[in-house]
């Protein structure tokens, strides 16, 4: 029997297992029953503690519904903080974070409310990976003979931001997926709607990587905001509205960016990965 805890933030939700020992060695089909909001617990993505290596205090993978394994996802990091804490785990409410693809710093707040320090957003083509010649604010995407206008971004992992005028009417199922496997996007991609309304207040839809649709998706609202901000749209804190809710992103165009946000226990509970 498998321990764990089902978390969200913001409707992005998680189930946190504690590997402290490096004991686990779950299979894609293991990770997919246990994302399986049928078969399993139900999940966006599956968070796996693990002990620190290299400088930092613990160490977090993080596995898609679709058992893929990713860099890192900021909600699910800043979920993590407060599980640490919870479990006894960490007595420090500072904590820092590795991840296959970079080095995450957490605070943890009396309130559970949780801020995670990302990486710097990288721009360049080669960085996010995106396959292109040149940086550009924008590139122009072709998918099915319809030209995308597209903004690219890495927070650790890749992000492809459309603005639209309309964030209900946004073809998020129809272009979401198509962009999320484009050829042009080597590693796949995170794919953002966002829509403006002023300088520190945007709203936005992803459909996730490996995933879907989702209810937020922490790592796509710095990426959203760091393109805006790259392109003189909005200023240097912004409130980012997911359908799950409201996070804040932090930005002054260098260095790190930061996220902030709720992160709720749900429940815990354990699995036999074995029967079913």
């Amino acid at each position: 029997m498998l321990e764990f805890t089902k978390m969200h933030s913001l409707g992005n939700d998680f189930v946190m297992l504690n590997d402290i020992r490096r004991v686990l060695n779950l299979s894609t089909h293991q990770i997919q029953r246990i994302a399986d909001r049928h078969r399993g617990i139900g999940c966006d993505q599956v968070i796996v503690a693990q002990s620190g290596q290299e400088g930092v205090d613990f160490f977090m993978r993080v596995f898609n519904a679709d058992g893929t394994e990713v860099g890192q996802c900021g909600n699910g990091a800043r979920c993590l903080g407060r599980y640490l804490v919870e479990q006894g785990l960490s007595e420090r409410r500072t904590i820092s974070i590795g991840t296959t693809t970079t080095r995450l710093e957490l605070k943890v707040g009396s309130d559970w409310q949780v801020q995670v320090q990302m990486n710097t957003p990288a721009f360049a083509p080669a960085e996010v990976p995106f396959d292109a010649e040149h940086d550009e604010l924008i590139h122009s995407v072709d998918v099915g003979g319809e030209s995308v206008a597209v903004a690219v971004a890495s927070v650790g992992n890749p992000h492809a931001v459309i603005q639209v005028e309309d964030l209900e009417q946004a073809p998020v199922g129809r272009l979401g997926p198509a962009i999320e496997t484009h050829s042009r996007f080597p590693e796949g991609a995170n794919v953002g709607f966002l829509q403006v309304f002023d300088g520190d207040r945007v709203a936005l839809r992803v459909w996730e990587r490996g995933v879907g649709e989702t209810q937020a998706c922490g790592s796509g609202a710095c990426a959203a905001m760091a393109v805006a901000h790259r392109q003189g749209l909005v200023g240097d804190r912004v409130a980012v509205e997911l359908p799950g809710g409201t996070a804040i992103v932090s930005w002054m165009g260098r260095g790190a960016i930061c996220l902030e946000g709720p992160a709720i226990t749900v429940f815990q509970g354990r699995i036999d990965l074995e029967s079913g």
